[in-house]
């Protein structure tokens, strides 16, 4: 197998273990809540101290990778994550969580802004956009995965079922802390990929002029621009929305319809990321015949109408609308960063930077609804994502891209 062939599997194995670090926290949040005592409010600081992590993160990190390149970036993000995922699993105390979720965070934001420079020098700019969807299908496939590794391991730690190469997991793990093996796992994945990383020879990454961040007058002008901050905005929005849907849709299955986290919480959460998977292919589709402001307000207009359905409808009702939210949500982020970029001239990597700093989304709503959540309830603090669908419907209303998307006439 060619060299190139073997970094790009490297590169969309990356994506998928970024996605499984990152998307497991909506399914324990019921069990961590139990664990530790929590008020919802509370819990609200587990998704925040991961996600501001990629608001402190995010530009810096374009400059280490110009300054150390990218594998050892990639090597200390993996540290990162391994040493976050340890300290948890070792010490299981909530002061602890916030601080390792943080340290987790850090590493996933730096692996963020490594891996599409590199994905386009390996796989060629030629095949760039080809590629991209392959590792979000990569991405999308763990988002899926994710939950039922949670649920596998907790329904069988010290159980007879986990025998063989797992047996160790039930010296390790508490009886009253089964969820905590997710992190051990977590750990173990990490320290893995280390030595794969290690293993590799990578090519060198010349970074485009739009894909540099330059923190000097270039970014002093985009932060002038009115047109910079209302992208942002609607990237906070579109982050806080997938996030504040997915962190809280087990915990609300659970007190609204007794159901069980650890089985059909867990479940949902994974039809939820499925579906925003499967939703991009629909997406993609769609962008090649429609405008994709048009795109942004039909999407925009069914996710509103899926969450309304989800909090207020049965049992029955809730189980399928939740998942919908996810296929609604699938194409925002795109749209939303290629309409931003579509929309100024220049600096184009200091603004995809500025844009990515908007991820910090994911820690301000779910922080919010959960402290709205001890106030008055679950159901109508989630009710608060309405905002931040509504202000995305509007991106596709008022946006005036340069460019606009190329479709099939």
């Amino acid at each position: 197998m060619k060299k190139n062939q073997l970094i790009l599997i490297l590169i969309f194995l990356i994506f998928f273990v970024i996605s499984l670090l990152t998307n497991i926290l909506g399914p324990i949040i019921p069990a961590i809540i139990q664990s530790f005592s929590l008020s919802m409010g509370l819990a609200g600081f587990l998704p925040f101290s991961f996600f501001v992590a990629y608001g402190v993160m995010s530009l810096p990190a374009g400059l280490l990778v110009e300054k150390y390149r990218e594998k050892n970036i990639l090597i200390l993000s993996f540290g990162l994550a391994a040493f976050g995922a340890l300290i948890f699993a070792i010490n299981t105390t909530f002061s602890v969580a916030l601080f390792s979720l943080f340290i987790i965070g850090i590493g996933m934001a730096m692996l963020q802004v490594v891996i599409n420079p590199l994905l386009r020098t390996t796989g060629g700019e030629e095949n760039f956009a080809f590629y991209s969807v392959l590792g979000q299908f990569a991405f999308g496939a763990a988002s899926f995965l994710s939950p039922q590794l949670y649920s596998f391991l907790v329904r069988n730690i010290h159980t007879e079922t986990l025998t063989g190469h797992m047996e160790w997991m039930n010296s390790i793990v508490p009886k009253e802390l089964t969820w905590i093996s997710v992190y051990w796992v977590f750990a173990l994945i990490a320290i893995v990929m280390i030595l794969i990383i290690s293993a590799f020879k990578f090519p060198q990454v010349d970074l485009q002029e739009d894909e540099k961040i330059q923190l000097g007058s270039n970014l002093r002008n985009l932060l002038r621009k009115r047109i910079v901050w209302l992208y942002f905005f609607g990237i906070i929005c579109y982050v806080g929305s997938e996030q504040g849907i997915a962190n809280w849709i087990s915990k609300f299955l659970q007190d609204y319809h007794n159901l069980d986290p650890a089985t059909t919480g867990a479940t949902t959460i994974s039809y939820f990321w499925g579906l925003l998977t499967l939703g991009c292919l629909l997406g993609l589709l769609l962008l090649k015949l429609l405008d994709s402001k048009l795109v942004l307000i039909l999407f925009s207009s069914g996710a509103i109408l899926s969450l309304v359905l989800a909090l207020n409808g049965s049992q029955e009702v809730a189980l399928v609308a939740f998942p919908l939210t996810g296929f609604f949500l699938s194409v925002m982020w795109s749209v939303i960063i290629s309409l931003a970029l579509n929309s100024v001239s220049y600096a184009h990597g200091t603004f995809a930077g500025i844009l990515c700093s908007g991820i910090v989304g994911g820690a301000i709503f779910p922080l919010v609804i959960g402290q709205l959540a001890d106030q008055i309830g679950l159901r109508y603090s989630l009710f608060v994502l309405v905002l931040p669908l509504s202000f995305i419907l509007c991106i596709g209303i008022w946006a005036k891209p340069l460019i606009s998307n190329s479709r099939i006439k």
